[in-house]
């Protein structure tokens, strides 16, 4: 099968933020000092190369933008200054547009007006939402949630929503899967799958390549953010009967203690990327994409937001909890429905799911292999 070749690639990729690969001379250099480049699948040099010679389809089932974490070394020890760091990302955003079937995606990344409007209209939708579809009776006597939006109603909410996502995600997982396996998609047993499925979780939870990188503060911020956001996601989806009570938790109960620690490390994980991105201190925050600066935003403004209506219920003030809630509510909503599915958000899903498919791919040809080797044809050959 001929290579295909698209003059246009380069150009098409500006626009997800490519700056310098022109400047690459293929020395070789960034995958040598890549702690995290294997011989199987080296990078960043190889997809530099690609993107190049404008080869699009082998961009498009390489795993590679998915195993880089972005610590920077590469950038920091370029001759040329090509930055092939920042080029592993922009080859995260192309591919999560790619992945996604909608178009959406593609839209965020391209059009920073479009993602801004897309937010506003959302934001907007909820705040009327929240306006309309309320009890109509309110206790302005006593800060109580439930008293204007019951808690069975908005878990209602919650599942629809998750529904949603979880419909978007997994189809879009599906087409990443396709990209990867290429051909084997439909030919590998499920028990493959089965018996990786432990590292997808492990992965997900402890992001461990990560740890391999010279620069491990990255690692732990980007750690700090996953775990928080994905324990906030727990409590205000999976177990926001539990959550939103009027009664007050006391200090040590584990509702509470878990909502500490997701406020505590989403706070510190996105204020220290947003003032790295700010003072431009690291190879990884000197070349921000308009999608970058909005998730950090919309998930500080989420946590800020939370943090000011639990001290107005604390201090048992009614108007001003209802009314931060509809604000945290127009600020979370867009942040779930349109970050997570088609934008900064997805890469969470994308690696763990690509080293997973790599690995489930990796063990069914090597059973394949040793069957071969086995075979009757094998062993009249070998004798």
């Amino acid at each position: 099968m001929g290579i295909k070749v698209d003059p246009t690639l380069m150009k098409e990729l500006e626009i997800y933020g490519l700056k310098d690969a022109k400047k690459c001379f293929h020395c070789g250099n960034c995958t040598a000092v890549c702690p995290l480049s294997e011989n199987k699948t080296p990078f960043p040099r190889k997809l530099v190369k690609y993107v190049q010679l404008g080869l699009r389809d082998k961009i498009l089932r390489s795993p590679e933008p998915w195993l880089c974490y972005y610590c920077g070394t590469c950038s920091e020890k370029c001759p040329r200054g090509a930055d092939p760091g920042e080029t592993m990302m922009v080859m995260r955003r192309y591919l999560t547009a790619q992945y996604d079937w909608t178009g959406f995606a593609r839209r965020f990344y391209t059009s920073e007006k479009f993602e801004i409007v897309a937010i506003v209209i959302v934001a907007v939708l909820v705040g009327l939402g929240l306006l309309i579809f309320n009890t109509g009776n309110p206790d302005w006597e006593h800060a109580r949630l439930n008293s204007v939006w019951p808690k069975e109603k908005i878990e209602l909410a919650d599942l629809i929503m998750a529904a949603v996502l979880s419909f978007l995600l997994l189809s879009n997982a599906y087409r990443c899967m396709k990209f990867i396996l290429g051909d084997l998609v439909g030919k590998i047993p499920f028990k493959y799958y089965r018996a990786e499925f432990k590292e997808l979780v492990v992965n997900f939870l402890t992001q461990k390549r990560w740890a391999k990188c010279e620069d491990k503060m990255q690692w732990f911020v980007h750690l700090m953010i996953m775990t928080g956001y994905s324990t906030a996601f727990l409590l205000v989806v999976g177990l926001i009967r539990l959550f939103q009570r009027d009664e007050i938790y006391p200090p040590l109960h584990p509702i509470r203690l878990l909502g500490y620690y997701s406020t505590a490390a989403i706070l510190y994980g996105c204020t220290y990327a947003l003032i790295g991105r700010i003072r431009k201190s690291k190879p990884p925050y000197k070349n921000s994409h308009p999608t970058d600066w909005m998730f950090l935003i919309l998930l500080e403004l989420t946590t800020l937001t939370g943090i000011f209506i639990h001290f107005t219920r604390l201090l048992d003030l009614p108007f001003a909890t209802y009314a931060l809630y509809v604000i945290h509510m127009m600020v979370a909503v867009p942040m779930l429905v349109l970050e997570v599915p088609f934008a900064k958000w997805a890469h969470l899903a994308y690696r763990p799911l690509v080293l997973y498919f790599l690995r489930v791919k990796d063990r069914y040809l090597a059973d394949q292999e040793a069957l071969e080797a086995t075979s009757p044809a094998a062993e009249e050959q070998a004798a």
